[in-house]
């Protein structure tokens, strides 16, 4: 049997290396080919002229002045979706005019059945209708791209488009108007975007890449001015060019003062004086943009506030390891893709920064009859943000932040005090990059520091400084088809022996692991040194098949959480992909795709980890349904981490499946239905969920919609804790069986596109029941069985959900934990009115409401349910007023 297995594992390695070697060898047969004409995309151009700063049409969405005449309109568009390259099945046109101050854009979108256009509204950024998408590549650098959506019924959308389209940031709402009509022939749109919310460099004859795109909703039809391939590796760099432009530099000054009073509501607690049953809090600050040059922007905020930011979901983790949450704040979110630097595993990155304003780090020593109160978030005094891109191709971010001394109140109802819970701390972030080669190549790096100041005993756990530096590269070649790219990175951490003994005994790291000879704990050291990286090449387009291979690494001492995000260090992998897509629509199949992913997984002592393959496949039909599938084999699982600093432990291999159908997105009632099934051999662990979503939008004003999920993970050799027995280390385990029921509710109703009122809810319920507890025997075996005892009846008792072991059977207790059951019920939302009053100022109106309930039993999901009704609610009312003096 173990010839069989053996014989089996060297041909998977054959095929894996055979799959290997023939992805390089397609990129290497390619790397000295230069573009051919099919390539090639003849760009169109559009010549716009220069009209006197008084004479700048009216934005009604009529069209209808004689200075429109003045230029000629473009057409011609070509269908980009379902049927690449082909004549559309609506025709539109477009006019551009420009003066000193401003862009004017006029679209003309015909329709032979206007009474069918679809013009919702909503909230901004989230076009749900029919609409025109404006490309301004005004850097002309062919990756970068300015965007501006307009939905038939008068919505907005903008984002700035990075890396040939690959990346968006959202966050970016510039100043600008529009007006849209709908009439007998179809629908029109009049833009005027400010010269001065766009980055380019002076001078005459200018030329930015440009391009527009229609979207037809009801037919999920898309049309494009200058054609984009259906394998085009981007979609920035397939633009169009707009010439005739005659510019100066137009510096942007936009400063927002804005003011905030709340009131919080919660249930009292007898005797704890910062527990009365309310607070309340008048707070007020600056938010400012001033435009260094045209190119160079600067933000700044002071005191800032983000009451009006959706509340993060409820997400619950029992493998230690910290939860990733996406950023939310507007200051932060904008621009982030400057300063990302992701490399690796999923969410590492130098640069995370819901760091700066995290809640405190430490928490108050307390003497008996004490009550605290400690903030929420670190105050952040200010923040600053520099950054563009310059005419000569250099890409600049810089940002710098100061978070308060903060302080947790202590008191025992007569004397009150106060101790530091986290310490002044400085931020920095310097990110460049610099185009070559016809921007077909760029390096660049960056550099993080993080620097905390008198640090208190109770504080001496946290780096007194962190710094982190990174080199990266990219170079394209054959019409940016082909591609290799690279990132190395280095860390330093320094801080007093407790803090650097903390860190090499986090999870991340681990030094203390029993079976690891590569790595040992030190408790002498002050400082620790860490290299990452990643390398790739692949091909991106220019075809129906797409492949990439690469490697990345994470040494043992790498350490990034002071102000990036790394989940575990002590990490190798190799990974190679390939994908098939189809480019023409075919019989029913309006297209489809399939993909074929494979990976394995080492650490530094050259343990062989996991090896994965994986099979996933999508197919959309000309109805608009959609179907996607998948499913991977785990042959190998190995976790250096479950036992928390105790030998490698494995899992029987694994297998899983999901399927996702998805109904007609451009009808009123929209569905998703998607199961995920994971089942381990020996019935090692299994996970079932179940996800649904629709949406209901019964006017062009409303939209519904719910997303339920239920997720089923029982599990026979759960991690419990790790105690000291006779001299050695005894890992529990218990056999475990969780169910999480919950649901993302939202309903938003936008009275015009300047007044909204957005909901959104989460309720949330977890249970967790242990039983059939063990303990770890041979944590490598092949054998499930072989890897733990069971305890049996006279080994282990519970009384008062304490569970007491007799190892021995001598009749005295050796060790104990408490009953680790547990159920948890939160529920979470916001309800948000947003009216912006006049251009760039707004009010917000604010109503939080928060639950969380613990119980340490496991209730059922009903019980749980009941329980967490009962509990009091605590509700923020907010009211957010933001005043724009530059627009």
């Amino acid at each position: 049997m173990q010839n069989k297995i053996s014989t089996m594992q060297n041909k998977i390695r054959i095929m894996q290396n055979k799959i290997k070697i023939l992805i390089l060898l397609l990129l290497l047969n390619n790397f000295f080919y230069g573009k051919t004409k099919d390539d090639v995309n003849v760009k169109k151009v559009y010549t716009t002229i220069k009209i006197d700063n008084a004479n700048g049409p009216t934005i009604d969405g009529l069209i209808n002045e004689p200075i429109w005449d003045t230029v000629v309109w473009g057409g011609d568009f070509t269908e980009f979706e379902p049927d690449n390259n082909t004549d559309p099945s609506q025709e539109t046109r477009f006019k551009i005019l420009y003066d000193d101050n401003n862009l004017y854009i006029a679209v003309r979108a015909y329709d032979s059945e206007p009474e069918k256009i679809i013009s919702r509204i909503s909230r901004r950024d989230n076009l749900n209708s029919d609409g025109v998408y404006i490309v301004i590549d005004s850097y002309h650098d062919l990756r970068t791209a300015f965007m501006f959506g307009i939905g038939a019924g008068g919505n907005k959308a903008d984002w700035i488009a990075s890396d040939n389209g690959k990346n968006e940031d959202l966050s970016w709402n510039p100043i600008w108007d529009v007006k849209t009509t709908i009439d007998d022939l179809g629908w029109n749109a009049e833009i005027k975007i400010p010269i001065n919310q766009l980055r380019f460099k002076d001078g005459s004859n200018i030329i930015w890449g440009f391009n527009i795109m229609r979207g037809i909703h009801r037919l999920d039809e898309k049309s494009l001015w200058n054609h984009v391939s259906a394998n085009s590796p981007g979609w920035v760099s397939e633009s169009g060019e707009l010439h005739g432009l005659d510019l100066k530099s137009k510096n942007q000054v936009d400063i927002r003062p804005f003011v905030t009073t709340s009131i919080n509501t919660y249930e009292s607690v007898a005797n704890n004086p910062y527990r009365d049953g309310k607070d309340t809090n008048f707070n007020g600050g600056l938010d400012a943009k001033i435009g260094i040059t045209n190119d160079l922007i600067l933000d700044l905020t002071f005191n800032p506030d983000f009451g009006q930011v959706e509340a993060d979901p409820s997400v619950i983790t029992l493998d230690g390891f910290e939860i990733f949450m996406d950023e939310q704040r507007p200051f932060f979110v904008e621009s982030k893709n400057i300063f990302d630097y992701s490399f690796g595993p999923k969410d590492d990155n130098l640069f995370f920064s819901r760091r700066i304003g995290k809640d405190p780090s430490g928490s108050p020593s307390l003497n008996s009859g004490e009550y605290y109160e400690s903030p929420q978030f670190t105050k952040i005094i200010g923040a600053a943000k520099f950054s563009g891109k310059t005419e000569n191709g250099w890409s600049i971010g810089v940002l710098e932040s100061v978070t308060a001394n903060e302080y947790a109140n202590i008191s025992d109802g007569e004397n009150g005090r106060k101790e530091k819970v986290e310490p002044l701390t400085n931020y920095l972030v310097t990110r460049i990059q610099k185009d070559f080669n016809d921007n077909n190549t760029f390096v660049g790096g960056i550099f993080t520091s993080t620097n905390r100041s008198e640090l208190p005993d109770n504080l001496n756990f946290l780096h007194k400084s962190a710094t982190t530096a990174g080199i990266d590269f990219k170079h394209q070649w054959n019409n940016r088809n082909y591609y290799f790219e690279g990132k190395f990175i280095g860390s330093n951490v320094k801080g007093s022996e407790e803090s650097i003994y903390r860190t090499q005994t986090s999870i991340t790291h681990l030094f203390q692991r029993a079976d690891a000879t590569h790595i040992e704990v030190d408790p002498t050291k002050t400082s620790l040194t860490g290299t990452g990286g990643i390398f790739m090449i692949g091909k991106a387009g220019g075809g129906n098949w797409t492949y990439d291979l690469g490697f990345d690494w994470h040494s043992p001492e790498l350490e990034l959480n002071d102000l990036g995000f790394l989940k575990q260090a002590d990490h190798k992998a190799q990974f190679a992909r390939v994908s098939y897509r189809s480019l023409k629509p075919k019989g029913n199949v309006r297209d489809f795709d399939i993909g074929f992913e494979q990976f394995s997984t080492y650490d530094f002592e050259g343990n062989h980890n996991r090896t994965q393959y994986q099979l996933r496949g999508g197919i959309r039909f000309k109805n608009n349904y959609a179907i996607n599938m998948g499913g991977a084999h785990k042959p190998r699982i190995y976790i250096n981490t479950f036992l928390r600093g105790g030998p490698r432990w494995k899992f029987n291999e694994e297998n899983y499946m999901y399927t996702y159908i998805m109904s007609d997105q451009s009808k009123k009632l929209i569905g998703m239905v998607g199961a995920v099934y994971s089942q381990a051999t020996q019935n090692n662990f299994s996970m079932f969920k179940l996800e649904t979503r629709f949406t209901y939008s019964p006017s062009d004003k409303l939209l519904f919609s719910i997303n339920p999920e239920y997720v089923h993970n029982p599990n026979k050799t759960q991690y419990v804790t790790t105690v000291n027995y006779d001299g050695s280390y005894k890992y529990i385990l218990a056999s475990f069986d969780s169910h999480i029921l919950s649901a993302s509710i939202r309903v938003n109703y936008t009275v015009n596109p300047n007044l909204s009122i957005q909901y959104y809810g989460q309720p949330f319920i977890f249970r967790a029941k242990y039983n059939q507890f063990k303990y770890v025997t041979n944590p490598t075996a092949d054998n499930l069985n072989n890897r733990f005892n069971l305890y049996n009846e006279d080994q282990i008792n519970i009384e008062n959900s304490y569970y007491s072991i007799d190892h021995n059977l001598d009749g005295n207790t050796d060790y104990g934990f408490y009953n680790p059951n547990f159920s948890t019920v939160q529920f979470r939302s916001n309800l948000v009115l947003r009216w912006e009053y006049r251009r760039g100022s707004e009010l917000h109106f604010v109503w939080s409401q928060g639950l969380n309930t613990f119980i340490d039993t496991s209730e059922s999901l009903v019980d749980g349910i009941g329980i967490g009704l009962k509990e009091k609610p605590e509700n923020t009312f907010l009211i957010k007023a933001t005043f724009s003096l530059g627009n």
